[in-house]
């Protein structure tokens, strides 16, 4: 009702404007013979205000309890303007608006996609030379030279699967299996892939993990998981760090593993940021390798496989990552 007087506020100004008018100038050349006539021109220009209010409203009422309505979705609206002809081309608008709002849907969807393919391909194109330079560096391990080149293949092949992991994301129902897995095998195999790493930045791994523990979740995504949580983890800890913690422990009915660093931490103004895409923050300019996607794109995965994550940190103390795995299962005997 609302919506509708402020629609019609414009004739009910005029109408009112035109009466107070007339009423004047029949008054000041006794077009009232007496105060009957006086009423009764009152009475019947307000009846017919009135009548014209309620007729407009009542044809078009659909309209207003439509555009007073918050819809969940574009189906909710299509042909719910009624059968006025005003109701009537509402509805064909609407219709032409939502085919043209599917049309550049699609158009955006068939780029998005193209683009996705684009970046597979160009990722799965480059592992083939680097599995190349791979078998050229472990015939030449003997050479001066060689561990430079190591470190930036490392680099390298971190960068190319960051690109196809994020490629990933979006077909991410496609792309996930469930099952069971011991945590602490999965850990090690983390660690060991990256033991160059450690090495080179004199930062190395403590594991406290029981052998019997395991989890129900995506064996792929969650070494992508624990691989980004361990690279930030030796990477802040540069010159200052000498240990990276990873702990798993039991917690009501979940499994929380944990990283844990002793690194330049995180300031507090960079904390809540830290996990939206290409947001590097202060610590994170001053480091060439930063992009901003690790922890962005950790997160992502962890709500898709609906596991919690936080972070605490406190700059030049430390930061410590928990994920939370739910539902976990674990077994006594050792595998």
């Amino acid at each position: 009702m609302r919506t509708f007087l402020r629609d019609q506020i414009g004739l009910i100004v005029l109408y009112i404007f035109n009466f107070i008018i007339l009423f004047a100038i029949y008054s000041v050349f006794n077009g009232f013979s007496d105060l009957n006539n006086r009423l009764y021109f009152i009475f019947l220009s307000l009846f017919l205000l009135f009548s014209y209010l309620i007729l407009k409203y009542l044809n078009n009422k659909k309209i207003y309890s439509t555009i007073n309505t918050k819809p969940e979705n574009f189906d909710d609206v299509i042909g719910s303007f009624g059968t006025s002809e005003l109701g009537k081309d509402l509805n064909r608008f609407i219709n032409r608006l939502y085919s043209l709002y599917q049309y550049k849907v699609h158009l955006y969807l068939k780029k998005q996609n193209e683009h996705l393919n684009f970046i597979n391909q160009w990722v799965h194109q480059m592992k083939t030379p680097l599995s190349v330079v791979k078998l050229i560096i472990q015939e030449n391990e003997d050479k001066i030279y060689i561990n430079e080149i190591k470190e930036e293949f490392d680099k390298l092949e971190r960068g190319l699967n960051l690109a196809l992991y994020n490629a990933r994301l979006d077909t991410f129902e496609h792309d996930f299996n469930v099952e069971n897995f011991n945590l602490k095998e999965l850990i090690k195999q983390v660690v060991n892939s990256l033991k160059r790493y450690f090495i080179k930045n004199n930062i190395y791994p403590k594991l406290n993990i029981s052998d019997n523990l395991i989890i129900k979740s995506d064996k792929k995504w969650i070494k992508f998981i624990t691989e980004q949580l361990l690279i930030n983890a030796v990477k802040y800890s540069f010159d200052k760090g000498k240990y990276v913690e990873i702990n798993a422990y039991k917690n009501s009915d979940n499994t929380t593993l944990e990283f844990s660093d002793k690194g330049i931490g995180i300031p507090k103004k960079d904390l809540k940021r830290v996990m939206e895409p290409f947001y590097t923050g202060e610590h994170g300019r001053n480091f060439g390798e930063s992009t901003g996607m690790g922890l962005y794109l950790v997160n992502e995965v962890c709500k898709k496989l609906e596991h919690d994550i936080s972070i605490e940190s406190e700059e030049n103390v430390g930061t410590k990552v928990k994920v939370t795995f739910k539902n976990f299962r674990v077994y006594n005997e050792v595998l």
